[in-house]
């Protein structure tokens, strides 16, 4: 067996023909089942990633499998100058899991909705700002980092777009200051989860709710990482006493093929006309037959039951961590869990957990995030408790 950190050929030619622009862990995944991962010495790994939370159905799921193997031998694409039966499926069951009267656009990945989400709000009020939120992260094309509060991702490929307005996420006060008529939209995740999974408090989603209504704004949710039952519910905006105008989704939406998706309800839902925006492969056939497998498989009231039931489990393994000291904070809904260490360990954790058979992550030096697939059960739950308690 080749010795953990030992160089595969995927290392030795990612190092010579790929811009090095990830720092990658040491180890090559060939196969993935369920909630596990193997690498290409057949060694298993339990997965508490799950793609960061794109395989929120788990690793091959039969039915998405089926589906895409099924589509993939009558048509993969056609481009959007022609009808596509599979598409309006998908926005069809997209558009009634929102609002009534909605309707969706869709693309390729979760950025790309968000710039599409962008451009809605600022043609429906042109020069309009759009308010965001500190610790926010909703890509890296301009649009979207320029929606992205975080110098070290910013700075570098200034000058951005102009007309961000950043405001604290904890702060109902300076939200509601910083919407004017003048305000195009207000734009978060209901949970923060590149900066460590912060859920935003109700009384901050009330008044963004309040400030979009009273200036005329659009309220944008965010959904991407959060959305699609990780939370226990398909959106996460339903736990919550605030429904946004639009949303956008990705990630988990087709099971790890490149899809992302703008919902828009309301008159949000009509602004963006013929020639506005595309996505050559948004949408196609085998992405579209992907995602409502997907959705068979996640939007369902007995599996969001469960990811609720074992969200606490989660919490509770690691409440008991934080009394003992070990810990200092714990956060999260559902299947979507932060915790913070007393010192700058995090990536330590992460390291000692692959050595150990666990993919575990860490969103800065001090932040583990958890977010397994949403099949898991007790066993993969304890057992990663199990192996924290042991580490830390």
């Amino acid at each position: 067996m080749r010795a953990q950190g030992a160089r595969t050929p995927a290392m030795e030619l990612e190092a010579k023909y790929m811009m090095q622009t990830y720092k990658r862990l040491p180890v090559t995944f060939v196969m993935g089942e369920g909630c596990h991962l193997y690498d290409a010495e057949g060694r298993q790994y339990l997965d508490f990633l799950a793609g960061i939370s794109v395989l929120n159905t788990g690793h091959c799921h039969q039915h998405v499998v089926h589906a895409v193997r099924e589509q993939a031998g009558q048509l993969a694409q056609v481009s959007n100058l022609y009808y596509n039966e599979l598409a309006a499926r998908l926005a069809q069951r997209l558009a009634e899991s929102f609002a009534p009267g909605a309707r969706v656009f869709l693309c390729n990945s979760g950025t790309e909705a968000n710039e599409a989400m962008i451009k809605l709000a600022r043609k429906r009020r042109r020069g309009g700002e759009i308010v965001v939120l500190e610790g926010a992260f909703h890509g890296r094309t301009m649009g979207a980092l320029s929606a992205t509060p975080q110098p070290d991702k910013q700075e570098p490929f200034a000058p951005l777009v102009p007309g961000f307005v950043v405001v604290p996420r904890d702060d109902p006060g300076a939200l509601d200051a910083a919407v004017s008529e003048r305000t195009a939209a207000v734009m978060l995740e209901p949970i923060q989860g590149e900066t460590g999974i912060w859920p935003i408090s109700e009384r901050m989603l009330l008044a963004a709710r309040a400030a979009c209504d009273r200036s005329g704004a659009l309220l944008l949710f965010d959904e991407i990482q959060c959305g699609m039952s990780r939370t226990g519910t398909l959106w996460a905006f339903e736990l919550t006493p605030v429904r946004p105008d639009v949303l956008t989704s990705a990630k988990a939406l087709a099971s790890g093929l490149p899809v992302g998706a703008v919902i828009a309800g309301g008159e949000a839902a009509d602004v963006l006309q013929p020639g506005d925006h595309g996505a050559t492969f948004g949408g196609g056939p085998l992405v579209a037959s992907a995602a409502l497998a997907t959705l068979d498989v996640l939007d369902d009231d007995r599996l969001q039951a469960r990811v609720r039931v074992l969200g606490d489990r989660l919490r509770v393994g690691l409440e008991a961590l934080r009394e003992q000291g070990r810990l200092t904070d714990v956060r999260g809904r559902g299947l979507m869990v932060g915790a913070d260490l007393p010192s700058d360990t995090a990536p330590d954790v992460v390291s000692a957990g692959l050595e150990a058979g666990f993919v575990l992550n860490a969103t800065g030096p001090s932040t583990l995030r958890f977010l397994p697939p949403l099949i898991a059960g007790e066993h993969e739950i304890d057992r990663v408790l199990e192996f924290l308690e042991e580490t830390l």
